[in-house]
């Protein structure tokens, strides 16, 4: 399964004496320089009919004809997973991913994922990058994502998302009490001897998370976070840092270790809790095509609503003495 992209467009003289892909960058802005790179490689972006290399100059006034081919990016099977979606047009898909599902598929997770998901709700995503997916959420974080359903959406949602102007907000459970809120401005990269975990490290990639405070609960506080930059596992590494790691979370959270006249119920809803309790709660981006600011904000599920009233009951009871 293809996708025919066909394109005709002349240098403008301004554009003279400058790259070829330099150029083709600045008029064919739907699809990313790296794509357009390749295009020019293999000979499917030409030069008055020609076949030329990147970093050949032109003089201005040259045809550039792009006529290729959007390949199936993997082999992947489509299956009928049930999808929440909250918004969806031609351009962009908006989605209330559920806890207990993998994004995409990797070694051991070959099926089952949102991808899969995706490729039968919208077969034509076999020929979008990674099926369209921008951005990903843990396997046992809920919430929004953003899904581009064409290669041009891709590459706007991609950009936003490197210039800071995609808006994405979590809600979240830490332990300990904060007195307010704050900023973690540390670099986040992959962990020196547990590949699987990430770390501040100094060697890592710069990693900012904003968060304020929305409840104190007597030993948790109930936040929420907006990122300015989306590391792996980012809110949970940040929070763990400075000592209030997400409720739930088995990879970056010590034993927890509760104060004295914590109500039964609390106890066992925290020993049962089976993820991190975080949850993709707003997201706000530029539409690819209208250019329109589009918000959407999403309600917590039920687990994380039962694991708020409890701590709301255990308050209330503490209180009573």
């Amino acid at each position: 399964m293809s996708d025919q992209i066909d394109h005709t467009i002349e240098v403008p003289y301004e554009e003279g004496n400058k790259r070829l892909d330099q150029v083709a960058a600045k008029l064919f802005p739907d699809y990313s320089r790296s794509r357009l790179q390749q295009w020019i490689k293999d000979g499917q972006l030409l030069v008055n009919g020609k076949s030329v290399r990147g970093r050949d100059k032109v003089v201005g006034g040259e045809t550039l004809t792009l006529t290729a081919e959007l390949e199936a990016e993997g082999e992947w099977e489509p299956e009928d997973i049930p999808l929440d979606i909250v918004y969806e047009d031609d351009d962009i898909l908006v989605l209330n991913k559920p806890t207990n599902l993998v994004v995409h598929p990797a070694a051991g997770n070959r099926t089952g994922t949102l991808l899969n998901g995706l490729l039968f709700h919208c077969p034509e995503l076999i020929n979008i990058p990674r099926a369209g997916i921008v951005h990903r959420l843990d396997k046992d974080t809920t919430g929004l994502m953003v899904v581009a359903k064409t290669l041009q959406a891709q590459t706007h949602l991609v950009a936003q998302l490197q210039d800071r102007s995609m808006g994405r907000e979590y809600e979240a459970v830490v332990q300990g009490h904060m007195v307010a809120g704050g900023t973690v401005d540390e670099p986040i990269g992959r962990h020196g001897t547990q590949r699987t975990k990430m770390a501040v490290s100094p060697m890592g990639k710069e990693a900012v998370t904003h968060y304020r405070v929305l409840h104190k609960f007597p030993s948790h506080t109930y936040i929420r976070c907006k990122l300015e930059t989306g590391r792996t596992h980012q809110i949970r590494v940040h929070m763990s840092h400075i000592s209030h790691p997400l409720v739930g979370d088995a990879t970056y959270a010590a034993r927890t270790r509760l104060k004295k006249g914590v109500s039964p119920e609390l106890r066992e809803m925290l020993a049962k809790f089976p993820r991190q309790a975080l949850h993709a709660k707003a997201l706000t981006l530029i539409h690819p095509r209208t250019e329109e600011i589009m918000e959407w904000e999403i309600e917590l599920p039920d687990d994380f609503v039962e694991l708020l009233n409890t701590l709301a009951d255990d308050e209330a009871l503490q209180d009573d003495y």
